[in-house]
């Protein structure tokens, strides 16, 4: 009877783990079809002549993030001391740890592979390196950015990632963030910012007698697809953080977490809508999608402790925030092209500090200290790499190319070759 009951259990075991690990593997692949939500999402917001461009950047950095991490990121960022500042540097993903203990039922035994967290967290890294290619868009070289990505997802984003997710001293001080609105998207948008500073705006953006020229974007249909696959993609992005499916207790957690994360897009899209109506007397497309996704971002931080009606509040203050900080960076002459800054950035900041409001273990010091170290860190080191980056091979287009396009000065090809006239 006993040796039927170890078997039972053990097989049990077994079974949860099965069921994990799938889940994980799932949103991690919810995640992956993220990077096809950005892609459409630039190429949308973009001039017709950059489109090819800015998507050659999407599925470039996006692989790039994959062999980086698999290098050399996902070791320094969880393979080092809790506790810690300065990580370790390794290489590889390492073998897979605690089967023995699964195959026996222990208390002990991990519920998913590791290789599936090492999948759902490599996503994670591209998502943030996509931020980048927004904000930098029309204007920048296209290896320059590649080379940036490489240094990005290898070493600046792992190494901020161990101070908090990989248990460094972040994590010890009390820091909260389920789902990455600081680890992921603030730091995204601390890169980005630090490049178009570096950078400086598109020819023609911002007039010398202070006033700012609107670009528009050459397919909204396009945007809005990406728009709608980046919010289908952040379900697995906060219901995978949860980590674990195979319980009454964490599957409930799962369903509010998916249930608070659509609240907060949808509380995002209507306020920001509604704003950009007060203000410029129109229904502002641009302004509804930016104000979906910093809905998303905000509540990315903790999407299970708030009620469905928090979250909403929640995704509405970002929506909110999102349409006045676009406006302020074009005031201040940052030229953001997709508006990635404020979406990921200043959204991101708000979601982190909202997580006090709803979850008892969480308080603002903690908060503040990690949104300090994050953009100080992701800012300061992308800020020196940008400068080397552009003194070494120059990261800026030439006014001439910028004015034909990037796909021809960076790709050969145009996206959209038969709306071109012949001349004839």
């Amino acid at each position: 009877m006993e040796e039927l009951l170890n078997t039972t259990v053990g097989d049990l075991a077994q079974l949860r783990y099965a069921v994990d690990t799938f889940y994980f593997l799932m949103c991690g692949a919810l995640v992956m079809w993220m990077a096809a939500g950005f892609a459409m999402l630039e190429a949308g917001l973009v001039r017709a002549k950059n489109t090819t461009e800015i998507l050659t950047k999407n599925i470039a950095l996006y692989s790039i993030a994959c062999i980086m991490y698999l290098l050399c990121g996902y070791f320094i960022m969880y393979s080092s001391d809790a506790g810690g500042i300065f990580p370790n540097l390794g290489a590889l993903i390492g073998d897979e740890n605690g089967v023995d203990a699964v195959l026996a039922g222990g208390d002990d035994a991990p519920y998913y592979s590791s290789r599936s967290d090492f999948f759902f967290q490599v996503v994670f890294v591209a998502t943030a390196m996509s931020i980048v290619s927004g904000a930098v868009a029309e204007r920048m070289k296209l290896w320059a950015f590649l080379a940036f990505a490489v240094v990005m997802t290898g070493f600046i984003y792992p190494v901020e990632g161990y101070w908090t997710w990989g248990g460094g001293f972040l994590s010890e001080a009390g820091f909260s963030d389920f789902a990455g609105s600081g680890i992921v998207h603030l730091a995204g948008a601390s890169a980005a910012l630090a490049g178009v500073l570096v950078l400086g705006a598109r020819k023609g953006k911002y007039g010398k007698n202070g006033s700012i020229n609107a670009i528009p974007g050459a397919n909204l249909p396009l945007a809005t697809l990406g728009t709608f696959i980046l919010w289908l993609g952040w379900f697995g992005f906060n219901g995978g953080s949860e980590l674990k499916l195979s319980d009454v207790g964490e599957a409930n957690a799962v369903a509010q977490v998916f249930v608070n994360t659509n609240a907060a897009a949808a509380g995002g899209c209507i306020a920001a809508l509604i704003f950009a109506r007060l203000l410029f007397k129109k229904a502002d497309l641009t302004m509804a999608l930016n104000g979906a996704l910093a809905g998303l971002v905000a509540i990315t931080a903790d999407p299970l402790s708030p009620t469905a009606v928090s979250s909403t509040v929640i995704g509405a203050v970002g929506g909110l925030l999102v349409v006045a900080s676009i406006l302020t960076l074009d005031k201040m002459r940052i030229d953001d092209p997709v508006g990635a800054i404020s979406v990921h950035g200043i959204a991101g900041i708000w979601g982190l500090l909202a997580v006090p409001l709803n979850n008892a273990d969480a308080n603002f010091g903690s908060q503040l200290l990690g949104i300090v170290v994050i953009f100080g860190w992701v800012f300061l080191a992308s800020l020196v790499v940008w400068l080397v980056l552009k003194a070494v091979m120059g990261i800026r287009i030439s006014e001439e190319e910028e004015y034909e396009g990037a796909d021809i000065a960076e790709c050969g090809m145009e996206a959209y070759p038969e709306f071109k006239s012949s001349g004839k």
